[in-house]
């Protein structure tokens, strides 16, 4: 069964940075797409960046480019999500999830499984 467990949020003030990770485990993940989503009060959940697991090639939503990197440490089945520049509208719920596919991307609906989220909060 594969689990993702997320981790690094917090209080920070804009312009500042933290960095997320989620450790992943229950399998092997070649072949799969990691992704980060957000989701905001009131508002729906958003795609932020993904990675494709073999490859390492990476992905981001226009809000967050050049902001937030993704990346991943194949030894320890962990991805990461280094955000900087942070600012107020970044505030939400993180979270990590795992497709079992290198077809899409953006589509919430291709990820089977997601962790239970971190809270980022952004203070202006």
């Amino acid at each position: 069964q594969v689990q993702l467990v997320e981790s690094g949020g917090g209080l920070v003030q804009a312009g500042g940075s933290l960095r997320l990770s989620c450790a992943a485990s229950g399998r092997t993940f070649s072949g799969y797409t990691m992704g980060w989503f957000r989701q905001a009060p009131g508002k729906e959940r958003e795609f932020v960046a993904a990675i494709r697991w073999s490859r390492g090639s990476t992905f981001y939503a226009d809000s967050v480019k050049g902001r937030f990197t993704i990346s991943r440490d194949s030894a320890k089945n962990t991805v990461f999500l280094q955000m900087s520049s942070l600012k107020f509208e970044d505030t939400a719920v993180y979270f990590c999830a795992a497709d079992p596919s290198e077809i899409t991307t953006r589509n919430r609906n291709s990820y089977d499984y997601w962790g239970q989220g971190t809270q980022v909060t952004v203070s202006s």
